[in-house]
């Protein structure tokens, strides 16, 4: 800081002797003739990070480059002027900064706007900017302390600040009705000042920041006092290297799980807890074991929308056009390639704002290329203008704050099976909270087997039409086709839409139902086994269907009623016939199959009620499930006995039969279909079987099952821990009666010598073993002062010496405070 801060003073002290003859000079170079094609240069000088510790450069350069390009390209926007980038490599360090900007500055062309990358270049440049009359436009810049506009009075960003994160932090903990919340951060500016301005945010809120940790390189202690202080939801502020130091401790001290919920920043690589970091101990399994289930709020930096904005580029064509920029590269080992929009969309904000200054200059009749750095009036245009821009961008609407700063989307994911899933979006400008949760709520409902009922469903509705068909419709010997379809169609039917629903059931009862170590083994339900009992159900039918019509296949019968006169004087007799699907052993057959479906309806409604309390993500809707069984069975138990009564009463045996299909099938559809329908139509916040669909858990859960699983793990841990510490106390008991056995072997010796001068016998040192802490606390300090720090090797003075006890005389009451 102290090389920055004296290279500062070299470029203040230097402008005022310089800048005269250097803008004198500048003018008579732009009014130099231009080239052919008569456009006049604009020049930008530019800081982009190409290494060091953000490389953002690697793709924001290329794609200030593209802007460039399209913008030149126009004839819309700055017609009579050329942007040319002047850039160098700032490494995202300060210090080297420093001499960049003195080159920039010091070294023709003149330049018109500055645009640094880094939050800590940012800073250095925006403020020296003012010396300069110099604009300052960051693509990659989102420290809060940027939003200080007396200190950067002249600074715009593309890049929304940190504090945008914090909005969408306080609305979640409302959401979920949390009221404490501890912190953890690194300690950087950047981190702190987030931190304060997450601090009033919660305070103004009613919420409590119960802890607040943070370190410089080394969390594990700051975690450990997370732990200790039992803290439940934890927001952790630092960088991706040292997220992986936080996680690994978090892990050792098992401060993970569905009692604990992390809130971290959204920017980090997709895979950063899968990188081999040689400064952690733990192995990529521990780190995806304890970061499972984290939410990160990320700025959103690319249009989620299909929208043509000012470059007349959608979101998903700019990606393809920086791709073959950059030449194939892994969007994951390129820097910078998340905050590529927010440059590109920098070139076009600048380039819209000096358009926008072209007419206001001439009518004061100034030029853009008059400027130079004593020239207040046009920098004053162009702040003018930066400040009212408004206009689509590939990173979205881009529009500034009163400080400068972009107001913009937060992003809100969570930690997956080990990959990033989008669970919803908050816009602070307009205080909404939208969800994506409509998705992975019909996706926890197992939506094949959904499609499978659905299937089902309508070959069932299929059957009723070859149900009405007799011999009126068709001729006599395509009716035993008929009769086949009726079969087939409900058969199959049956077994798609019923066997469907059966199926999750009884993989609901067969996972949260059973003894523990059972539950244990199969607590991953896996899809093939869904589909797998669903094959089975409809092979038994198929295989059945199949033996039935090659032993005895379906046929037409005529079963004839007694003759009747027609009303009016005819000398004819009416013959009523009526035709039946029928085979030899037709009641044989019936029996088999209303015996085996029968059986599975008893089963699934059985299943349904030992299930009705069972709450699980992994099939969600198994209690619209069991709604739908019961209805099915219902009818199904009717109308069978029914219709085999009604056999010879055609019409109302027709209409029963049809309209239980009927019935039976919409209702199923209504339970199980519409509730997933509302969703997707209204797009609103939803509640699930758990309270939420996130997989944290630390909302209400209302599975007792859960909660008594937990609850004994819970207690075998507490169980091996007092085991231990009866283990300890039985050592240190046995200790005690060593040395009461000791002191009796003593006393008489000392009872006869008791009259004589000799020297007292030495007082018994206890086991050194006993007077070591348990495991996980430290040791000890020794005698040896030499290793505390200053402030505290001379801490022994504040205490009279009377006062002072030794390692040597210690009393054996004060031996436990060892141990608490």
């Amino acid at each position: 800081m102290a090389v920055i801060g004296k290279s500062l003073r070299q470029l203040s002290s230097v402008a005022s002797g310089h800048i005269a003859l250097r803008a004198s000079l500048t003018l008579l170079l732009l009014s130099w003739p231009c080239p052919s094609l008569g456009k006049k240069k604009l020049y930008i000088g530019a800081l982009f990070p190409m290494s060091g510790g953000w490389p953002g450069g690697q793709a924001c350069l290329p794609s200030a480059q593209m802007a460039l390009d399209l913008v030149n390209n126009r004839t819309d926007i700055l017609p009579d002027y050329e942007l040319e980038l002047i850039y160098y490599d700032s490494m995202c360090d300060p210090g080297e900064s420093t001499k960049l900007l003195y080159d920039l500055l010091y070294t023709e062309p003149i330049k018109t706007v500055l645009m640094p990358g880094c939050s800590s270049v940012s800073t250095l440049v925006a403020e020296a900017a003012r010396m300069w009359n110099l604009i300052v436009l960051s693509y990659g810049s989102s420290s809060p302390a940027l939003s200080n506009r007396n200190r950067f009075p002249t600074f715009f960003r593309t890049h929304p600040s940190a504090t945008l994160h914090n909005p969408t932090r306080v609305r979640l903990f409302q959401k979920w009705k949390w009221t404490k919340i501890a912190t953890i951060q690194q300690t950087t500016e950047v981190f702190t000042s987030t931190l304060d301005d997450l601090e009033q945010r919660v305070k103004e809120a009613g919420i409590e920041i119960s802890v607040r940790q943070s370190f410089l390189t080394d969390p594990a202690v700051a975690v450990k006092n997370l732990k200790r202080q039992d803290a439940r939801i934890i927001v952790g502020l630092f960088y991706e290297t040292e997220a992986r130091k936080v996680f690994c401790e978090v892990f050792k001290e098992k401060l993970y799980g569905k009692k604990y919920v992390w809130f971290l920043i959204g920017w980090y690589a997709d895979n950063w807890f899968k990188i081999k970091d040689p400064s952690i101990n733990c192995t990529i399994e521990n780190m995806t074991e304890a970061v499972e289930g984290h939410v990160t709020t990320e700025i959103v930096m690319l249009n989620p929308e299909t929208v043509r904005g000012a470059s007349n580029l959608t979101s998903q064509e700019f990606l393809g056009a920086l791709m073959n920029r950059l030449g194939g590269k892994n969007p994951e080992e390129t820097g910078g390639f998340q905050e590529a929009p927010l440059a590109y969309d920098a070139v076009w904000a600048l380039a819209l704002a000096l358009n926008k200054t072209v007419a206001p200059l001439k009518a004061k009749g100034r030029r853009l290329e008059d400027f130079n750095y004593n020239n207040h009036d046009i920098t004053a245009e162009i702040y003018r203008a930066l400040n009212t821009s408004s206009f689509e961008g590939v990173s979205g609407h881009v529009v500034f704050d009163a400080q400068g700063s972009r107001m913009a989307m937060t992003l809100i994911e969570q930690l997956q099976g080990g990959s990033y899933k989008k669970i919803g979006y908050y816009d602070s400008s307009q205080k909404n909270l939208s969800w994506f949760g409509n998705d992975v709520y019909i996706q926890n409902s197992q939506p094949y087997l959904n499609n499978m009922t659905a299937v089902g469903c309508m070959m069932a509705l299929a059957a009723v039409f070859p149900l009405g068909i007799d011999g009126h419709h068709i001729h006599r010997s395509q009716f035993p086709v008929v009769c086949q379809f009726r079969l087939w169609l409900l058969g199959l039917g049956f077994s798609l839409a019923y066997g469907s629903m059966f199926t999750k059931i009884w993989w609901v009862h067969n996972l949260f139902t059973k003894k523990e170590e059972k539950k244990e083994k199969r607590k991953h339900l896996e899809p093939w086994k869904l589909y797998a009992t669903v094959g089975v159900l409809l092979a038994i039918d198929i295989l059945s269907l199949m033996i039935w019509q090659i032993v005895d296949p379906l046929h037409i019968t005529v079963e004839k009623f007694t003759r009747e006169a027609p009303k009016g004087d005819l000398d004819v007799l009416i013959q009523p016939l009526l035709e039946h699907c029928t085979s030899e052993k037709m009641n044989t057959w019936l029996g088999v199959v209303y015996g085996y479906k029968g059986l599975l309806l008893l089963l699934g409604i059985f299943l349904a009620y030992e299930t009705k309390s069972v709450s699980t993500e992994k099939i969600n809707d198994h209690r619209a499930v069991g709604m739908a069984i019961y209805n099915v069975a219902v009818l199904c138990m009717i109308t069978a006995p029914v219709t085999m009564i009604l056999t010879s009463q055609q019409d109302a045996s027709f209409a029963f039969a049809a309209l239980a299909i009927v019935f039976s099938v919409y209702i199923t559809l209504v339970v199980l279909f519409v509730p997933k329908m509302r969703r997707l139509i209204t797009r609103g916040e939803w509640q699930s079987e758990q309270q939420d669909t996130l997989k944290t858990g630390s909302s209400t859960n209302n599975n007792d099952e859960e909660k008594s699983r937990q609850l004994e793990r819970e207690n075998r841990e507490l169980q091996k821990i007092i085991q231990e510490k009866e283990q300890r106390v039985s050592e240190l008991r046995n200790q005690l009666v060593e040395r009461q056995a000791l002191r009796n072997r003593r006393r008489p010796s000392s009872g006869t010598n008791q009259n004589h001068s000799n020297p007292s016998p030495p007082s018994s040192q206890p086991d050194p073993k006993s007077l070591l802490p348990p495991p996980g606390y430290p040791n000890p300090a020794s005698d040896n002062h030499s290793s505390l720090p200053p402030s505290f090797s001379n801490s022994s003075n504040l205490y009279q010496a009377d006062s002072k006890i030794s390692r040597n005389h210690c009393h054996n009451s004060q031996i436990p405070l060892l141990y608490k």
